[in-house]
């Protein structure tokens, strides 16, 4: 699974690199049609869950050239997981995209455990996502996308020193509230779709609590969708609560942050978010 879209998306290339933690990560670069960084460098939009995103993401980097909307240039860097271990993203990605210390909420225990009585995953993998959430590292990743991973790209596809987004959807999208809290000046522009705030006791209140009233400048662009307020699974009810509860707090704040509301459930709003983000972040 790790190199299955190498050759099959245009424009996309595909590497193996190994973090400083000893994690061995998939990276795909998709670059623009036509791209040539010696005559226009243009920014990074880092998208997390590679394994699962890079084939509905990375070919609307077409978009760049939609004449009723145009969105600036950039390079396409989907991150996942490599070898063996792309079988088992969904484990992993709780290792890596949720902040240390964030609290396991109740109802993802009985959300993995409804999965496990249904049959849509094994007792192993249910017990393997629940034990990577009980040691969690988002902010070992996050230094590996900006210290490691980053300058690579910067030298290997010559991009543009600034201007650079970062998109996660689900535990994605909590990791992508965490990078804009912690990172904020990395990033100009961050895309939270549906973020997996499952807990109301959630690190990102914390930080956004320890900040007060200096936020980020870095755009924030939250999406979250219909179908996880208006269904019956507790899991995504209370994601879109404590999203609500967040951004509320953003605007008691003061911050400036954009959101939408999608017409979709929580497994097919990947690409609406993804768009979204894009046209209100991105827009040229």
């Amino acid at each position: 699974m790790s190199t299955m879209w190498q050759g099959c998306l245009p424009h996309t290339e595909y590497f193996e690199m190994r973090s400083r933690g000893g994690h061995d990560y998939g990276v795909w670069i998709t670059t623009p049609p036509n791209y040539d960084s010696s005559a226009a460098q243009a920014p990074v939009v880092y998208v997390l869950d590679g394994n699962w995103t890079v084939g509905m993401t990375a070919p609307l980097i077409v978009t760049q050239l939609d004449p009723l909307q145009r969105i600036q240039p950039y390079v396409q860097v989907s991150v996942g997981y490599a070898g063996q271990e792309a079988e088992q993203w969904e484990r992993l990605r709780n290792r890596d995209l949720v902040p240390p210390g964030e609290p396991i909420a109740q109802e993802y225990i009985d959300a993995v455990e409804m999965g496990v009585e249904t049959g849509t995953m094994t007792r192993e993998q249910a017990d393997g996502q629940l034990a990577e959430l009980s040691d969690t590292h988002g902010d070992m990743f996050l230094d590996f996308l900006t210290e490691d991973l980053h300058p690579r790209i910067e030298r290997d596809y010559g991009t543009a020193p600034s201007g650079h987004g970062l998109f996660g959807y689900s535990y994605g999208g909590l990791f992508s509230l965490y990078a804009w809290l912690t990172k904020g000046t990395f990033f100009e522009s961050i895309g939270a779709g549906s973020p997996g705030i499952i807990n109301e006791s959630s690190q990102v209140f914390t930080r956004l609590r320890e900040l007060g009233d200096a936020l980020p400048s870095a755009k924030l662009h939250v999406t979250f969708n219909d179908r996880e307020i208006l269904g019956n699974l507790v899991v995504y009810q209370n994601l879109t609560k404590n999203t609500a509860s967040f951004l509320h707090r953003l605007t008691a704040s003061g911050g400036s942050v954009t959101s939408a509301l999608m017409h979709d459930t929580h497994v097919t709003g990947l690409q609406a978010s993804f768009l979204s983000y894009l046209r209100t972040c991105r827009a040229q």
